[in-house]
């Protein structure tokens, strides 16, 4: 295996390991800092109970997701020096500020949250904990414009042999950045979501401190299923923007070969796998790929033919991961649906309940596919249209990378492990009972 194939092998890994632990950062995030809000707003002991439980589980996550974090950012001065040196002026300025202002925020405030319990009055610690949601989520966006960029460059101009920076507003106006925030975050509160209700099933299931589950269970619910029916419907629309950017990327999540007006959508498709034929095609909706895609039954969507084979993407996996995210992404809003409808008495829907634990890697299974879907079929450019990823990697002998390769992976390994046991570790064993106690415990009390 060569040096390029196995840096790829050695990125592809470690962040798809990195983002096992990111959506879960920015759903719990956002979701404990609502319950410490409702807890200033009422004075009810039970909603500081469950910031701090659910609050837990968001600090064992966003430690280990800083450290699988770190090493990206090194890889692409060891693994793909030739990338950084073409493209660094634009690239690194995004993850310059992503580093040195929402991280830096978020890490700080976390801090300041995780040691203020019984030393900053409720509202002051609220604030801390919205603060860590907003620079969070901040810091996604930041990274997805990054992202965005190598999808489909802008704002930069070719001098000396390089893309310089042009123009840093266009990077961050950019509308393929904000689209791909907007899905990237409904996803990450849909997973968020489905694992708070997922534990919190558990615990009903096992009537351990139903109040308490209930209550988390319902706030899950609804968050969930609000954030799954914008994931679908900004899919929707994102999946125009790269039928109009990345056409070869369509064609490949399709496994369409030949170029066609009013193009029919095949629910069902066996990709060939020898890059000659036709797929064989089933259960066809007439002019729909047309009308998803362009917005009208006449539009031309182009096939996998009508490009050079050097500038195909692979099929198989683009295609097969872009059928697992859809396919779970439309069941993701009738689970938080029926939970939603059967809340008043979900207690007793143990059916229900069990199938609500069952779920909890269902969120990760699509994510990980959506991004699937972004990267590999985004092949063989490493930026769209403007640097191919045979001509990125550093120039290190394969031996080199495929040690690196083995050591990522076992790191990564025990790290996601450790993650999955302390998750469900804490989750098992529920929240501390706690009494009111001093004036922090009183709403609204003094610093």
């Amino acid at each position: 295996m060569d040096v390029v194939m196995l840096s790829r092998l050695q990125f592809a890994m470690a962040a798809c390991f990195h983002f096992l632990f990111v959506p879960l950062t920015l759903g719990l995030s956002l979701l404990v800092a609502v319950m410490e809000t409702w807890f200033v707003r009422t004075g009810q002991e039970m909603y500081r109970r469950m910031a701090r439980f659910w609050g837990k589980l968001f600090l064992i996550n966003f430690a280990l997701g800083v450290v699988t974090g770190i090493t990206l950012e090194f890889q692409f001065g060891t693994n793909w020096s030739r990338y950084s040196i073409y493209v660094g002026d634009v690239f690194g300025s995004l993850l310059a500020v992503e580093a040195t202002l929402a991280f830096f925020l978020e890490s700080t405030f976390i801090a300041v949250w995780m040691f203020g319990w019984n030393r900053l009055s409720p509202r002051v610690h609220a604030l801390a904990i919205w603060i860590v949601a907003v620079a969070a989520n901040f810091s996604a966006f930041w990274i997805l414009a990054a992202n965005a960029w190598m999808q489909h460059p802008v704002g930069y101009v070719m001098r000396n042999g390089r893309a310089e920076l042009e123009s840093f507003t266009a990077l961050i106006t950019h509308g393929f950045a904000w689209s791909q925030f907007i899905h990237t975050l409904s996803a990450s509160y849909v997973l968020a979501g489905f694992f708070v209700m997922g534990v919190s099933a558990y615990h009903l299931l096992g009537q351990r401190e139903v109040p308490f589950f209930k209550r988390s269970f319902g706030m899950a619910a609804v968050f969930a299923l609000v954030a799954s029916v914008v994931a679908i419907g900004h899919g929707h629309v994102h999946g125009g923007e790269v039928a109009r950017i990345q056409p070869t990327k369509l064609a490949a999540m399709e496994a369409m070969w030949d170029t066609q007006s009013c193009a029919p959508q095949h629910l069902i498709v066996v990709p060939d796998p020898a890059n000659e034929k036709n797929s064989i095609e089933f259960l066809e909706i007439p002019c729909g790929l047309s009308v998803l895609a362009f917005h009208s039954a006449s539009a031309e969507v182009r096939g996998l033919k009508a490009f050079h084979p050097d500038l195909r993407p692979p099929v198989i996996p683009t295609f097969l991961a872009f059928r697992a995210m859809v396919g779970l992404g439309f069941l993701f809003p009738v689970l938080a649906g029926l939970a939603v409808l059967l809340l008043g008495s979900i207690e007793r829907r143990r059916w229900l309940l069990w199938l609500l634990c069952g779920a909890i890697p269902l969120p990760y299974i699509a994510i990980q596919a959506g991004w699937i879907v972004a990267e590999v079929g985004r092949q063989p450019w490493i930026v769209y249209g403007m640097l191919k990823t045979s001509d990125a990697a550093s120039p290190l002998a394969g031996s080199q990378v495929a040690l690196s390769c083995i050591a990522f992976f076992l790191l990564y390994s025990f790290l996601a492990l450790l993650d999955a046991f302390l998750l469900f570790k804490v989750s098992r064993a529920g929240p501390r009972p706690e009494q009111p106690s001093g004036p922090v415990a009183a709403k609204g009390g003094a610093l």
